[in-house]
């Protein structure tokens, strides 16, 4: 986020950005202490979960990859659950695109890499359509810097703090609990339409399903079977996506 404009940094917008995403800022810091301290327990040496923080930057991959990597699973396995957890990303660039196509590749890239879920939320419910003039751009950057900054911030400190204090927090914390709950928060700001209701109903009734898969193969088969359901309805029923009228 330092690399940014300082421009950016004094936006109005900026401000406006921080503070819509600070009552969130305690939820995804409980996520990334949490975390952090899996990162540990698992058997991860400090080194590595200090490494995997800074530059992985996505918790629900991370925690999807560290049962892996401590069952011995191949390489491929990993990435391949990793690519499948975070395919979200892809869409949520794509809707991004036209925001941001004015920026230089490197700044796109950087707000790539930090734009998570949550500021993904609440940028599009404030910005429906791309900036027309420079001040419009300007300002639909700086919101989304101020998201972006806290929700960094408040994780990478958090997540820091779990692989420091890893042996010294009890496992009766429940923090594992709070990671699920934070996620579950996410989804269901994600879910604004029949369509993304339908597929998060039907990822959890597959996962539940298949739960028996060793690697936990079960989440990428929650993911394809609802990528190709939603696939389907939204082939024969265009509205679907959108949450349209009948």
């Amino acid at each position: 986020m330092m690399f940014l404009s300082p421009k950016l940094f004094r936006h109005p917008e900026f401000k406006i950005g921080l503070r819509e995403l600070a009552p969130q800022a305690p939820g995804v810091a409980a996520w990334g202490l949490m975390t952090g301290v899996a990162m540990v327990k698992s058997g991860m040496s400090v080194f590595e979960s200090v490494a995997m923080t800074l530059l992985v930057f996505a918790g629900s991959s991370q925690l999807a990859a560290i049962p892996l990597l401590v069952a011995g699973a191949p390489a491929w396995v990993i990435l391949a659950t990793g690519f499948c957890v975070n395919l979200r990303f892809v869409v949520f660039s794509l809707h991004l695109r036209p925001h941001l196509i004015h920026l230089p590749r490197w700044e796109r890239l950087l707000h790539g890499y930090v734009t998570a879920d949550i500021s993904y939320v609440l940028f599009t419910r404030r910005f429906h359509q791309p900036g027309h003039t420079p001040e419009q751009r300007r300002a639909q950057e700086a919101y989304l810097a101020g998201n972006d900054c806290l929700n960094w911030s408040s994780w990478m400190v958090a997540s820091l703090i779990g692989v420091a204090l890893a042996n010294f927090i009890p496992p009766a914390w429940g923090l594992g609990f709070a990671g699920i709950l934070c996620l579950l928060g996410i989804q269901c700001s994600l879910a604004s339409s029949r369509m993304r209701m339908v597929a998060s109903a039907v990822a959890g009734a597959a996962a539940v399903a298949t739960y028996a898969l060793p690697l936990k193969l079960n989440i990428v088969v929650a993911i394809a079977v609802a990528v190709i359901l939603c696939l389907t309805m939204e082939r024969f029923n265009p509205n679907a996506s959108t949450g349209g009228h009948a």
